[in-house]
């Protein structure tokens, strides 16, 4: 805990009323255009229960994780518990303020505190809101007769709009009750939520319960304690949406609706569910998203206790203990009614993962006054261990579509998976805090990690950190001026470790295989990856140079940041690695090395403030820019990352030196050709050479268009993004006006790539491709061709209006009389409308494709801006109260 004048580190914080601003899941959504150099995005659009990722000034790794650290009342690794719960959140983002966290903290690191109790009478608040939600975009799909002119099919007098059947208009409902109190020595706070939301795409929803309790007591003049609980359940009834659209007919509603033929019903002449008529062969959207029963059913629990003890009037020991669990159950059954997906039989997959952690840490203060200033040193152990189990049951064959996943034993064919991992990670840290004079900060970092993740002789990783600050506005010869009323310089230099990779990836490990022998099924094991002594962490080396400036009597307050992380020893697939060597997974190594370099901006202003209006204003920017130093061997790696279902695509992005991670990759698209010209520049595929073919540009200049041809075609990082705040406030009536957005960052739109194939129904823009009697169009002719190029790269840029609220305070002299202490009335709309060019349904997309199917860290990291069956975004809104006691 430090005075926001004497922090030396670049730290963001985030207040309380920005977070319970708008209806959200969990505190994590609220964040989004909040925070210079914190980038926060939807896994899937408004999908219910939706994950949501984080990035702290980008992606610092390839193949571990770049998720931040989340603290939560000194839990390390917490959830975020809901909103209204929250009294605070710090980010923290340069080495100087993350290093106390050693490799737990080399993504940043996001610090929580709930809300404590007040000594005092008993406080009790209420907070309810009720929302309408609605997709906030369409796409101008071919209707039945569009699409006969389109494919040459006949029609068949069924004109069904697929997208009509599968939205719908969702709702939100969240009520929060909280109590608190306290006396001189005791306080408390306990709260309960409840939260629904019936999603935008018919079957979704999804519902959680969730309660926090604080409690504080001043034993004696010496000893503090205090215990915190929280737990929550989830129950997530979804459709498959954001699927990796596979062959054999697997996708999800999304995709299949984009995908599906216009001129065919529900139900066919026999009472069965339609199948597609051309390409692939798919059940109908409204089969998939009404036939399929999916829930996921999560549960988490979390303790933990502390004890502060004053040894002297300077010295003080505090010890922390904490408990955490989360157990998770997926079950999803596929009747046989689905042809496709299935192949005429059901199935039933039951996925369980159960995972507990155990924190302990304990440490000494020591404050103290030395010379003209302060000292403060910190000295401490930290202890935590975490064992997860999972286990997948996969079962065919039911003998009654009724019995869901609830009789496995009725199966005919049973499989199952199972695995276990522990890790166990342990440190000391010290920290020194000296600030001279109130003119010269000091702050000095140190942390030995020992973590169980890699071999014996890497286990052990050092952490050190400086950062200094000086007040040059209390400097003597600092001239006394209404326009500047505080300055200070800050620098911050730092090391920082990532040991955020799965489980024993330094040991040789064999993998099971099923073989056939005289008829006899058995199983054996083969070499699955050689084992690697020298396997150890990433290291960042933070370099962070910021200022900070109050104007005008405190009306204006600048902070500004630039900062470069150098990673080195990046973990990545070891491509080296001989492939007659008989292993069938490379294994991870040290080699490689990425950079990301940044610049944040953050003003507030207090525009106007007097006894009869006020507004506010708060600003933010953030530039950051990624690039790969160093990759094995030099060697580009390549990812394929659309739907697995479009055969013949090619790599889509890939790795590649002085580029930025996930550049996107194909063929660089130049036009049509128009039978005759040929430009300058520019060739044919072979197989593709008549007129309306595209053309595309002839890098290597041979004169026909190969696989050489192919080159980097975008870049989905954007060039920087921004939020906007304004908050009024007249008399009893407040307005917040919440802009967000984001400038440059491309978008591989491949719902646009699977339009042009011809391989289902298209949108209406394939009506203008090249024919005989359209040769001007810029569309080449509708010919199947599944390959990556730059004809379906688009710019992203957006600015949205993210929230619009206005609220009514009763006048006091009327709650008073009705006995409560405050009455709130609010009405709000999110995601109101958004400013882009971009052709699809949301420029915030995250299609992680058949890329996501291995390794969730290395998709989340090196693929971005793909657009494909992505849950649409929802606008909402809001009437809420807020009704205190």
């Amino acid at each position: 805990s430090r005075k926001k004048s004497d922090v030396t580190g670049s730290v963001s914080s985030v207040k309380a009323e920005e977070l319970t601003a708008f209806p959200v899941l969990d505190a994590a959504q609220a964040l989004q255009g909040r925070a210079a150099g914190v980038d926060v995005q939807s896994n899937n659009g408004g999908e219910p229960g939706a994950p949501i990722s984080i990035r702290i000034r980008g992606n610092t790794s390839i193949n571990a994780s770049s998720d931040p650290l989340v603290v939560v009342d000194g839990f390390i690794g917490a959830a975020f518990p809901q909103a209204n719960d929250i009294q605070s959140i710090e980010i923290l983002k340069d080495a100087s303020s993350t290093a106390i966290y050693g490799s737990r903290g080399a993504n940043g690191v996001i610090i929580v505190t709930t809300k404590k109790g007040k000594s005092g009478k008993l406080s009790i608040e209420l907070n309810s809101s009720y929302a309408v939600q609605r997709i906030t975009n369409e796409l101008d799909l071919l209707n039945a007769e569009q699409f006969s002119e389109f494919t040459g099919i006949a029609e068949t007098g069924i004109d069904t709009d697929w997208q009509d059947l599968i939205y719908r208009s969702g709702n939100t409902t969240n009520h929060n009750l909280s109590f608190s109190g306290g006396t001189d020595k005791s306080n408390f706070y306990a709260s309960g939520t409840y939260f629904k939301q019936e999603g935008a795409v018919i079957n979704s929803e999804f519902e959680r319960l969730s309660f926090l309790s604080n409690i504080d007591s001043q034993v004696s003049n010496k000893l503090k304690v205090g215990l915190n609980l929280f737990g929550s359940r989830g129950v997530q009834d979804g459709v498959s949406s954001q699927t990796d659209g596979a062959p054999g007919g697997g996708d999800g509603v999304i995709p299949l609706l984009l995908r599906f033929s216009p001129g065919l019903g529900i139900f066919d002449e026999n009472g069965n569910f339609t199948q597609n008529t051309i390409g692939d062969v798919v059940d109908n959207p409204y089969a998939v998203a009404t036939q399929i029963t999916e829930e996921t059913v999560t549960d988490r629990f979390r303790a933990s206790f502390y004890a502060n003890y004053d040894i002297t009037q300077k010295l003080s020991f505090k010890t922390t203990f904490g408990f955490s669990t989360e157990n998770r159950i997926r079950r999803r059954f596929t009747p046989s009614t689905l042809l496709n997906l299935t192949g005429g039989t059901n199935e039933a997959i039951i996925d369980t993962d159960v995972t507990r952690e155990l924190l302990t840490e304990q440490y000494l203060t020591y404050k103290t006054k030395l010379g003209k200033g302060e000292l403060t040193l910190l000295g401490g152990l930290s202890y935590q261990t975490e064992k997860s189990n999972d286990h997948e049951v996969t079962s065919e064959g039911i003998s009654d579509d009724n019995l869901l996943f609830n009789d496995l034993t009725a199966a005919s064919i049973t499989t199952a998976t199972s695995s276990i991992d522990e890790g166990v990670i342990q440190s000391q840290f010290a920290r020194a805090n000296y600030d001279y004079d109130d003119r010269y900060l000091l702050t000095a970092t140190i942390r030995r990690d020992v973590s169980s993740s890699f071999p014996g002789g890497e286990q052990e990783g050092f952490f050190p950190s400086a950062a200094l600050g000086w007040k040059i506005s209390n400097e003597s010869f600092f001239p006394e001026n209404g326009v500047v009323n505080s300055l200070k310089f800050r620098g911050s230099y730092g090391v920082v470790g990532n040991q955020d990779v799965p489980a024993n990836e330094f040991l040789a490990t064999v993998a099971p295989q099923q073989v056939i022998s005289g008829g006899e099924i058995s199983v054996a094991t083969v070499a699955d990856q050689p084992a690697n002594d020298t396997f150890k962490w990433e290291t960042s080396y933070h370099t962070n140079i910021g200022v900070d400036l109050s104007l005008f009597n405190n009306r204006i307050n600048v902070t500004a940041d630039y900062y470069n992380i150098d990673t080195e020893d990046l973990i990545l697939e070891n491509l080296t690695v001989a492939n007659f060597l008989g292993f069938e997974d490379a294994g991870l190594s040290n080699i490689g090395e990425i950079n990301n370099e940044g610049f944040e901006l953050t003003i507030n202003s207090n525009n106007i403030s007097n006894d009869k209006f006020r507004w506010t204003t708060d600003l933010n920017i953030s530039v950051n820019k990624t690039e790969v130093v160093e990759l094995i061997d030099g060697r580009d790696v390549f990812f394929n990352s659309g739907p697995s279902f479009i055969s013949g695509l090619g790599e889509t992005n890939l790795l590649r030196e002085g580029e930025t991670p996930g550049a996107f990759y194909g063929f660089d698209f130049q036009g049509v050709f128009d039978g005759v010209n040929t430009p300058a520049g520019t060739a044919l595929r072979e197989d593709d050479n008549t007129a309306g073919s595209p053309l595309f540009a002839d890098t290597d200049g041979n004169g026909v268009i190969d696989t050489d041809d192919r080159t980097i075609i975008g870049d989905p990082n954007p060039d920087f993004t921004f939020g906007i705040t304004n908050n009024f406030v007249y008399g009893n009536f407040d307005l917040n006006i919440f802009f967000q957005g984001s400038v440059g960052g491309d978008i591989y739109n491949l719902t646009a790539l699977q339009a042009h194939t011809g391989q289902g129904n298209a949108t209406t823009d394939v009506l203008d491709a090249y024919s005989p009697t359209n040769t001007d169009s810029k569309i080449p002719t509708i010919a199947g061709r599944r390959i990556s190029s730059s004809q379906f790269i688009e710019d992203g840029t957006y600015v949205r209006l993210k929230n619009l609220a206005l609220g009514y305070n009763l006048p006091s002299d009327i709650s008073d009389s009705l006995g409560l202490g405050r009455v709130r009335f609010g009405i709000s709309a999110q995601n109101v409308f958004t400013i882009t060019n971009y052709s699809g349904l949301d420029p915030e997309v995250n299609f992680v494709g058949s890329n996501g199917a291995d390794n969730e860290s290395t998709a989340a990291n090196t693929t971005r801006g793909f657009d494909f069956g992505n849950f649409p975004a929802i606008r909402t809104f809001n009437l809420s109260v807020n009704v205190k006691f």
